[in-house]
């Protein structure tokens, strides 16, 4: 995933509609994945099914609030036919929930998302992580992201798919939606879908001659699980800054950990990604280059 990502003219409350999944019966969803474009990527974004995944529980799990969600793509999602989401419920309580999610594209399991729900409780002690001391979003640099509604800013940082542009591994993005819906499933599923958008960006940013830029052309690469914890209460309006720390990367995988602050300097997400970084074989250069991890 790069910012380079072909989103076309989606706007805000397009992607929102995606992500509010169809109930079909008691335990099943289907989502859409998309419009398939020629020249797009032809590829859905995890973090997309992701937040269908977080909505499906939210409208299961009535009255409680999704606190955390944990994902393994395990096959990639493709545009056009649509997702099928199954949960199964493991536990169900007064006070928690659990279950797992199983995502489908024609009749093969592609993603499976453990989510977790509560009813939030009052505090018995609270802290939390300070936002980092970085620039305001009017200092940090307009970065391309096209989609009607979001604004994207990078702190220190000019082309985030540059190989030439090299930084320590960490990466701050200051981010605007409008609108910021209402519902807290929906909310909650807009947050998550940003989490897998720039770990790859992040770990390549330390090594020099190797960027986003080289994505699915000389390099295969993929988010392969993400995990996000949302905290209480859960609400925020005007910007938001997503940070993003890469603190391993090698054989084959890289890992980075991260916050979302609200610009007040409310910690309102955790989140963390396995990817994947890997020479392109020989055998996908037979595939189109959209279709590629």
């Amino acid at each position: 995933m790069t910012t380079e990502a072909a989103q076309g003219e989606w706007t805000v409350e397009e992607l929102l509609e995606l992500f509010d999944v169809e109930q079909t019966g008691p335990d099943t969803f289907v989502g859409r994945t998309g419009v398939v474009g020629e020249d797009a990527r032809q590829v859905v974004e995890g973090t997309q099914v992701l937040a269908q995944a977080i909505v499906a529980v939210g409208k299961r799990f009535e009255g409680k609030s999704v606190r955390s969600a944990y994902a393994v793509f395990a096959r990639a999602v493709v545009v056009g036919p649509p997702v099928e989401l199954a949960i199964d419920v493991v536990a169900e309580g007064r006070s928690t929930a659990t279950a797992v999610v199983n995502v489908t594209q024609n009749g093969k399991r592609c993603i499976t998302v453990t989510v977790f729900a509560d009813v939030p409780s009052d505090d018995v002690i609270r802290h939390h992580l300070p936002k980092p001391d970085v620039g305001a979003p009017a200092d940090a640099n307009h970065s391309e992201m096209p989609m009607v509604g979001r604004q994207l800013r990078l702190v220190d940082v000019v082309d985030v798919n540059s190989p030439d542009e090299v930084g320590p591994p960490e990466l701050y993005a200051w981010l605007h939606y409008d609108p910021v819906p209402a519902r807290d499933e929906l909310a909650k599923a807009l947050i998550a879908y940003f989490t897998g958008h720039l770990g790859i960006s992040t770990t390549m940013r330390a090594h020099e001659g190797i960027g986003t830029a080289q994505a699915h052309l000389t390099v295969s690469t993929a988010p392969m699980t993400i995990s996000v914890s949302f905290h209480e209460p859960f609400a925020w309006g005007g910007w938001l800054l997503y940070s993003h720390e890469s603190t391993q990367v090698g054989a084959g995988m890289s890992y980075v950990r991260g916050a979302v602050h609200t610009e007040e300097g409310e910690l309102i997400a955790s989140f963390a990604q396995d990817a994947l970084i890997r020479p392109l074989r020989t055998t996908d250069t037979s595939i189109k280059a959209e279709s590629r991890l």
